[in-house]
């Protein structure tokens, strides 16, 4: 069964005035999640489910033909019509006292809502992240906790908890999101390329993105690997942070990290953990921003003198919290002592995948187990 996501609730209180939105990464479970807002038990044969991709629904989107009785309708894929957005504000503005619609999509509903939107003020948009830590119930269950650690948090993989199936399914995806989804997002004819990239960046996280680096060993241009970095990351594959600057701290000002929303991807045991926090530390970023409106940046903090603290999260553009990432059980990070003493970062902490617990987030850092670490902050 199906465990309740993050969102519901915050979705089933905003579609009481507004339609929502719901992007996010391709099989992270945003149509399932969706039919579970019309009750339960409920398919893709429920009437109150239209896909752009099956005729008959098309062709009853197209000619405003709304299934009867229904008083929740979802949308899903509908960014695919080049005029999608004029098509569900007339459908909205005319049925809205009587049906709440929901629309799901990936890239190109989320890149396209930030140019000129005519659907503005009508809905609220949410992120759909894969499952972390506390939504899967991993804070006590450390076979899961390493099932998580192992397989990401995409639903199919992750409670398939197959080798075999996890590498098929790692192929698949990522030759529909090269294959369908980049097809309808730009015009981009060195697909091969892009699968070359692809391939090569897992091995770039953990450390300063060099985009010059990948552009010598593609043989491409600068701007050609940025662009190219760029779609990854409108098709919900890769993200990037910037680093955080402070007065008293010669800070990097232009060097990006990269991360996967799949930290499966990543192979070494040390990047992939990282990458596993970045992904449970965005998720808590784009959930306030979603939910409580709030403006959050997650960043990280390095020095001219490469001194580094892996995250951290900003509120309104004040500093929350830094966090560092360790394999093992190990002492304080002294990076995380220097920083402490030059910079306004309230609390530092730093986790890991063991049992050790001490010290203190306030007065100096906090080395705590990274589940331990994601219940006392209140990650979603």
């Amino acid at each position: 069964m199906m465990k309740q996501r993050y969102i519901k609730t915050s979705v089933e209180l905003d579609l009481a005035e507004k339609m929502v939105f719901v992007g996010g990464p391709r099989q992270v479970g945003k149509t399932t999640f969706s039919l579970s807002l019309l009750g339960i038990g409920q398919k893709e044969s429920s009437p109150a489910y239209l896909n752009w991709d099956v005729m008959a629904d098309r062709e009853a989107i197209l000619n405003a033909r709304l299934p009867d009785g229904q008083t929740r309708i979802i949308f899903d894929e509908i960014h695919r019509y080049a005029r999608w957005r004029n098509l569900v504000k007339g459908l909205f503005d005319k049925n809205k006292s009587s049906i709440s619609f929901i629309v799901t999509g990936s890239a190109r509903l989320d890149y396209y809502r930030k140019g000129g939107d005519s659907l503005q003020g009508r809905y609220h948009y949410y992120r759909l992240h894969p499952f972390s830590v506390t939504e899967c119930g991993a804070n006590t269950d450390k076979v899961l906790l390493a099932q998580l650690f192992r397989f990401g948090g995409f639903p199919e993989p992750l409670f398939r908890d197959e080798a075999r199936f996890h590498r098929r399914w790692l192929r698949e995806q990522s030759s529909r999101i090269l294959y369908e989804d980049l097809r309808d997002l730009e015009q981009v004819r060195e697909v091969s390329m892009l699968e070359l990239l692809l391939q090569h960046l897992p091995a770039c996280v953990g450390s300063p993105l060099s985009v010059n680096s990948l552009s010598k060993l593609l043989q491409v241009a600068h701007e050609t690997v940025e662009r190219w970095i760029t779609i990854f990351d409108r098709l919900y594959l890769s993200y990037r942070i910037l680093p955080f600057g402070a007065a008293r701290i010669r800070a990097v000002r232009k060097e990006k990290k990269l991360y996967f929303w799949d930290w499966s991807r990543v192979t070494n045991p040390g990047a992939r953990f990282e990458n596993m926090v970045a992904g449970h530390l965005l998720k808590y970023c784009h959930f306030l921003e979603d939910t409580e409106g709030y403006a959050m940046e997650l960043r990280y903090i390095r020095d001219t003198d490469r001194r580094e603290v892996d995250f951290v999260v900003l509120r309104d553009g004040a500093p929350e919290f830094a966090v560092e990432c360790k394999t093992g059980e190990r002492e304080v990070s002294p990076a995380c002592r220097y920083f402490r003493e030059r910079t306004a970062i309230p609390r530092f902490y730093q986790v890991h995948l063991g049992e050790m617990d001490f010290g203190n987030a306030h007065s100096d850092t906090r080395v705590l187990p990274f589940a331990t670490f994601c219940h006392e902050v209140g990650l979603p």
